[in-house]
């Protein structure tokens, strides 16, 4: 028979050890928990764990910086609706996944960044909230470059198919960005497929118009590969270790007037480099300010001057 203070000392270590799988699966299990207790709904987490609600968000600027804060500007007074907006797609993806970043990944840091980057250093003018829309929004229309970030996880629903189709067919562009590996690839191009039937993507050549214009990158592909900053700190390489992420690829596919409708920037994180730019110096020094900030804003520029 059990004493007392044995049932005490059972309760107690009952209690650490409950504590201590709480913590592994917050810390060690990137929060997974707490992200699945809202899968079967329209709440995600920022990496920053702050909450989400896909059903009303409008603006990154709703959401809380989760990295060194992000700048603030204004526009001219009566032109606010005449400049860039930089536009997020919310799309459905396998919430049960290891990872639970998806569309929400960078985000809000890297939008907001990189609007004022571009900002700074050209002569747009650019929305200081940024938009993050559904495709089936009815405002998609109203702006002329989308983005999709972890693309290889995108899953198109029916009724977006079509949308899509008339929206890059009407003009509109789509960024896929932060995806790395076969898996991933296989995954987008077979979602593109139901867009674009018939169509084929084209790798871009370091001597397309792109990458020289307002900024000439004149090296190789692979000099512009953007890791994670936690990768890149843990390991100090720029791919993920994989062979089939060790090559970066800068693929589109063209309408029949040779117009870029889809670019997608394979096994490169540029959303990380835009994001994480006042984190570590080096990392600034070495992704942010030579890499992601300069193509980032030569595909938008271009994007939206062809």
């Amino acid at each position: 028979m059990k004493t007392p203070s044995n049932w005490r000392l059972i309760g107690v270590v009952s209690l650490l050890l409950a504590g201590l799988c709480l913590a592994q699966d917050w810390f060690g299990g990137g929060r997974r928990s707490r992200f699945r207790e809202y899968h079967d709904g329209p709440i995600v987490q920022t990496e920053g764990g702050d909450l989400v609600n896909e059903d009303t968000v409008r603006t990154a600027r709703e959401t809380a910086s989760h990295s060194t804060g992000t700048p603030n500007w204004t526009n001219t007074p009566g032109f606010e609706d005449d400049v860039f907006t930089f536009a997020r797609i919310i799309y459905k993806y396998d919430r049960h996944v290891p990872s639970m970043m998806a569309w929400i990944n960078d985000y809000p840091d890297s939008d907001l960044n990189l609007s004022f980057r571009l900002q700074q250093l050209t002569s747009m003018k650019v929305d200081p909230d940024g938009r993050e829309l559904k495709l089936t929004n009815a405002d998609l229309f109203n702006y002329p470059f989308i983005y999709m970030v972890k693309a290889g996880r995108m899953e198109l629903r029916d009724e977006e198919v079509p949308i899509l189709r008339k929206y890059l067919a009407s003009g509109g562009a789509l960024m896929a960005d932060d995806f790395w590996g076969d898996e991933d690839w296989i995954s987008f191009e077979s979602q593109i497929a139901r867009v674009l039937p018939g169509r084929h993507w084209i790798e871009l050549p370091m001597s397309h118009a792109i990458f020289h214009y307002p900024f000439p990158l004149n090296c190789d592909k692979n000099s512009l590969q953007v890791p994670s900053i936690n990768r890149w700190e843990h390991t100090r390489v720029s791919y993920r270790g994989r062979e089939d992420t060790h090559d970066m690829h800068v693929r589109a596919w063209l309408d029949d007037n040779q117009r870029i409708m889809v670019i997608a920037t394979h096994n490169t994180d540029n959303g990380d480099g835009w994001e994480r730019e006042g984190e570590d110096i080096e990392y600034f020094k070495t992704f942010s300010e030579p890499r992601a900030y300069p193509l980032g804003i030569n595909i938008i520029f271009y994007l939206t001057t062809h």
